[in-house]
């Protein structure tokens, strides 16, 4: 069966290797080894695949200015699965990274039919807050979409670039689908995009860490970033290429005063073409040719780069969802309450006490293991133990339920602390309640 990745349905992926070959995502094992201080997400294997995430790390450890952005659709209840995004861009934002927060409201009122002041209450009261607690700093943008006009008029922009039958093959479009829900697609392309505004210091690697079922609006930005752009580089082994795929005689003629003024000196002019005979590498060529289109007033945008996560377990199974309360905990609700859910949740357990001593249990299919995974556990070794304890029989479910509804519990008391210190920095961010 043929996978597909729908933003607004819910995906349960059983094989995420198969995303590697049928989306071209890389593996995430591959660039590990030059990220210092891997987040516990990246050592344990929860995010698992990148598109063009080098770019990035090699920002990050040479100091060079890269961001981080990402949005929550104010559609329900901020939840655990929500958290790990977050604290995806509070690490990045703690790593150095300009950091930018999308609150969805024109798409959740496009999608979701959600009122535009019930859209405001869950952005604040439910995301940024829990956002703040987290640990996000105000050195970082926190924004509504239908508040950023900077944002709006590039999504008009980006609008130009794309067309009907290409954006409804990637979403699955008809007849039926509204223009507000197709406007809202262009507003999030602007949401990821818009850090490289010159407002924000211009072009840079930005990273957009998402969860797989979000990969079609990375794929479509990519697309739209590549054609904004007005010049083609291209290595051609012997020499580098530039092409002027929309570019005037002005912009030739720029481009061509730029490389020399960059030191270049065995250059080719034709009509449509600039080759570079001297080039050292293609990097560098284009990075002069990237300054140049921005000093004409060009937007010169990177491509984004971004993360995958795998999703959470739901406690019913299947993936964590907003519009099924009994598969999430909600980071508002009562701790108690919360703690009671654990309790009732689904585990990798056998049917019988028994069982589980006879044949094991399997935490790779816990949601009561998975909270450690993701979120209640620093320590490796903790989870490796426990691990080991479940799979050789020895570790009760009731024992690790008990275990992991007092950490619930003891981090929504705390988280929840927070959120009403968090309430009163709200100013800090630019946020009027």
């Amino acid at each position: 069966m043929e996978l597909k990745l729908d933003p607004w349905g819910a995906v349960q992926i059983d094989d995420y290797s198969k995303l590697f070959d049928e989306f071209g995502i890389s593996s995430f094992e591959e660039i590990m080894p030059e990220i210092r201080d891997p987040h516990r997400y990246m050592r344990r294997h929860i995010i698992f695949g990148h598109r063009n995430y080098r770019s990035v790390v090699d920002a990050m450890n040479q100091k060079r200015p890269f961001g981080v952005m990402s949005g929550f659709m104010p559609s329900g209840r901020v939840h655990f699965g929500h958290m790990m995004v977050m604290n995806e861009i509070i690490w990045h934002q703690q790593k150095g990274a300009d950091a930018f927060v999308a609150i969805a409201n024109m798409e959740a009122h496009a999608v979701r039919k959600v009122s535009w002041q019930r859209c405001r209450d869950l952005g604040i009261n439910e995301y940024i807050l829990s956002l703040i607690a987290l640990g996000f700093q105000p050195s970082g943008h926190i924004y509504f979409q239908s508040e950023n006009f900077k944002m709006r008029d590039l999504a008009f922009e980006l609008s130009s670039a794309a067309n009907f039958s290409e954006v409804s093959a990637i979403y699955g479009f008809s007849g039926e689908t509204s223009i507000g829900h197709m406007a809202s697609v262009m507003a999030q392309s602007a949401d990821i995009l818009h850090p490289q505004l010159e407002e924000y210091g211009g072009p840079k690697p930005v990273v957009i860490p998402v969860g797989s079922d979000q990969d079609a609006h990375i794929r479509l930005t990519r697309d739209l970033a590549y054609r904004m752009r007005k010049f083609l580089v291209e290595d051609r082994e012997e020499y580098i290429s530039i092409r002027g795929k929309a570019a005037g005689p002005e912009l030739m003629k720029a481009a061509a005063d730029s490389l020399r003024k960059a030191g270049y000196r065995n250059i080719k002019e034709y009509e449509e073409h600039i080759d570079v005979l001297d080039a050292g590498g293609r990097e560098e060529v284009a990075e002069v040719i990237r300054r140049m289109e921005v000093g004409q007033g060009e937007l010169g945008f990177l491509a984004p780069a971004s993360i995958y996560h795998r999703f959470m377990v739901g406690l019913t199974g299947g993936k964590m969802s907003s519009s099924r309360p009994e598969s999430h905990i909600a980071l508002t609700e009562d701790p108690r309450e919360a703690g009671k859910k654990i309790m009732r949740a689904i585990t990798g357990g056998k049917q019988s006490l028994a069982e589980q001593k006879r044949d094991g249990g399997e935490p790779e299919k816990c949601s009561v293991y998975e909270f450690l995974v993701f979120h209640l556990s620093d320590d490796d070794r903790e989870l490796a133990e426990l691990y080991e304890e479940c799979r050789s029989g020895r570790q009760m479910c009731g024992t690790c339920k008990k275990m992991v509804s007092e950490r619930v519990v003891q981090f929504l008391t705390e988280h929840q602390q927070a959120r009403e210190a968090a309430r009163e920095r709200l100013g800090e961010f630019g946020i009027k309640e």
